[in-house]
């Protein structure tokens, strides 16, 4: 019987006198990777419109006959009530039906605290480990790492309300509940539940090369050889992962996730200091073209009206994007933990009207809730759509998901997810359609998102085992 071969914990990827260790594994091995230059990148990106990433999320799913359109046909023409807010930019969107979220077995009762925690990531935590973060690093983390390199902030995590949701479906960490995106496996990250602080955030920071863009000649040339270094770990690393068991692919996977983030963050330096070098010699033109809409307004609302919250935070989000602070933002719009909406003119709180039975008064107020987060999306689209940028607009240089982490809030099923995809992303995706017999689940749908935002990807997100191409133009 063939075993696993074993290697001294002391290995290290040597080449022309460096070392690096490796984290501490049991066996080693990695499958063959698609590296791409991060500088490569850099420099397509320069020539046009940087891409933008961004998810916003609603919990407990949506009445589906209010959801999906009708048909293909009709959902430019007569969209679904839920969709209403969204007439003027329908053409700007893409609906697909048949997108399965990731079964939760073992995790039968904790729907809830695997609703969001899996949303971004397709993927189910340690079973083993329960009362501890440990999942996997989420499709916004996955796209920061790389062109978040390129900006003031890799990324901007907002939420509605904060993170402090505390209850024990099948003994899982409360962090599960209201956190979506994860830096790794272990680590959760906070979203940001203050407008203020975001506006702060944004522009306290010393502009996009931050102080790293001015650099002496001696620290320029310790980054040219860090990156040297960088890039013999990496192709060290390639011979690595192949007969891997899962913790220590888990543990390898987490490195080299820090290593090429390391590695990215150096070459958009080195490249942000080549660009305003060849801007102030004149070789080059400014980014912001003489026909892009100026910056947009922010002002904190006063008061506790949901709405005004919420659009005030998508104004954050598109402010971020259009002054290319940050190119990948996350936005939890609620969580499942007690959210009620007096606005729209009763105080029951969401998760007990998911659970409705199908009485028209609890279905009613469902719709009416789904309804309003969808709203607030479109808000933030149409604002997206507005602004000028280069020769088309903001939107066109952005892919937004909004979505749910389940299909029925009341019996919890996970099929066909909820799915709106705003924005071209830069011409990769054909919009203004829907698409009911889309076969593929959230994995897929994440994985091909990335790809179209030129995020390349060494292994599949979750449960993904291939790309949604009939998305793509």
């Amino acid at each position: 019987m063939s075993r696993s071969p074993l290697i001294s914990r002391r290995t290290c990827l040597r080449g022309l006198g460096t070392t690096l260790a490796l984290p501490l594994l049991e066996v080693m091995g990695w499958a063959d990777t698609a590296k791409k230059s991060a500088t490569a990148a850099a420099a397509i990106a320069a020539a046009r419109p940087p891409l933008r990433l961004g998810f916003m999320y609603m919990p407990h799913g949506v009445i589906m006959d209010q959801f999906w359109p009708a048909t293909p046909e009709s959902y430019l023409t007569t969209p679904p009530p839920a969709l209403e807010s969204l007439r003027g930019v329908l053409d700007q969107c893409l609906l697909m039906k048949g997108i399965s979220g990731i079964p939760i077995a073992p995790f039968g009762s904790a729907p809830h605290a695997l609703e969001l925690s899996t949303w971004l990531t397709a993927q189910l935590p340690d079973s083993r480990q329960r009362n501890r973060i440990n999942i996997a690093i989420s499709a916004d983390q996955i796209a920061a790492n790389y062109i978040g390199a390129l900006t003031a902030l890799p990324s901007l995590e907002l939420a509605t309300m904060p993170q402090t949701h505390k209850e024990n479906q099948e003994g899982l960490n409360e962090g599960y509940y209201s956190h979506c995106s994860f830096r790794s496996a272990t680590q959760a990250v906070p979203a940001e539940i203050n407008p203020r602080n975001v506006l702060n955030r944004l522009f306290n920071q010393s502009g996009p090369g931050g102080a790293s863009a001015a650099l002496s000649p001696a620290a320029q040339k310790a980054q040219a050889l860090d990156r040297s270094m960088l890039d013999l770990v990496i192709t060290g690393a390639k011979d690595l992962r192949k007969q891997l068991p899962q913790d220590d692919q888990q543990k390898l996977d987490e490195y080299l996730d820090s290593v090429r983030a390391v590695e990215r963050r150096i070459a958009a330096i080195e490249f942000r200091q080549k660009e305003a070098a060849l801007e102030k010699s004149g070789l080059a033109p400014s980014r912001h073209r003489t026909t892009d809409t100026p910056p947009i307004e922010i002002k904190i609302p006063v008061g506790d009206k949901r709405s005004e919250y919420m659009q005030v935070m998508c104004d954050l989000n598109v402010l971020a994007f259009q002054t290319d602070t940050t190119r990948v933002s996350t936005y939890i719009g609620s969580t499942p933990n007690g959210v009620s909406y007096p606005e729209l003119g009763f105080k029951d709180e969401h998760h007990s009207q998911t659970h409705h039975n199908n009485q028209p008064d609890k279905v009613g107020k469902v719709a009416a809730i789904t309804k309003f987060n969808i709203a607030q999306f479109a808000y933030m689209v149409k604002r997206l759509h507005s602004i000028r940028e280069a020769d088309g607009t903001l939107l066109d240089n952005c892919l937004m998901l909004w979505g749910s982490g389940l299909e029925d809030g009341n019996k919890h099923t996970r099929e066909n997810l909820p799915f709106i995809l705003a924005g071209k992303a830069g011409g990769t995706v054909k919009t203004g359609r829907y698409l009911d017999t889309t076969q593929g689940n959230q994995g897929d749908l994440l994985t091909t998102m990335l790809s179209c935002a030129g995020v390349p990807l060494d292994r599949p997100i979750g449960i993904a085992t291939k790309q949604i191409t009939e998305m793509k133009a």
